[in-house]
């Protein structure tokens, strides 16, 4: 298969100047304020996304380490496969993370709940929609006997901010 080669459409401004102090994600980063620099040539694209408030943030993790398949989450003290992780160190070093659009200025997007590296390449924006996004769940594999270490809670097959 060919290689395939993403090119940033901005670069994503927040308080955390290094991994270390990062919240876990951006449910628990509630009230913490950055900013998104959109390039020039992509800013026409900003068309109408201030009617949203939440977008999602596809980015590419500049910092990650070497990609391993098998890796020890965060929360868990057992390796684990990747792909049942978010560890940034992953064979295609992509993040997401849902965050509140507080405005748009210009090419600047003002925005909240930010659990993200300040510097980071930003490679797409998508608006979040409840409708489309919400999922009810069954089951969240391993993370089952560890979400309890999160602020958060269950309610009605969804995870909440308490």
């Amino acid at each position: 298969m060919e290689e395939i080669k993403y090119k940033p459409i901005g670069i994503i401004h927040s308080p955390f100047k290094k991994p270390e102090g990062v919240p876990i994600q951006s449910i628990v980063a509630k009230g913490i304020s950055g900013k998104v620099e959109i390039f020039p040539e992509y800013v026409d694209g900003l068309k109408d996304l201030e009617g949203f408030s939440h977008i999602i943030l596809i980015y590419h993790f500049h910092l990650s380490k070497k990609a391993s398949l098998k890796v020890k989450p965060f929360m868990d003290k057992e390796l684990r496969g990747v792909f049942s992780t978010r560890s940034p160190s992953r064979p295609n070093p992509i993040g997401i993370s849902i965050v509140r659009l507080i405005k748009i200025e210009e090419n600047i997007l003002h925005i909240q709940d930010v659990d993200i590296i300040d510097g980071t390449p930003l490679l797409d924006i998508k608006p979040y929609v409840p409708e489309f996004d919400v999922r009810k769940v069954n089951s969240i594999g391993w993370l089952e006997k560890n979400i309890h270490k999160l602020p958060v809670s269950k309610d009605n097959g969804r995870f909440v901010k308490i």
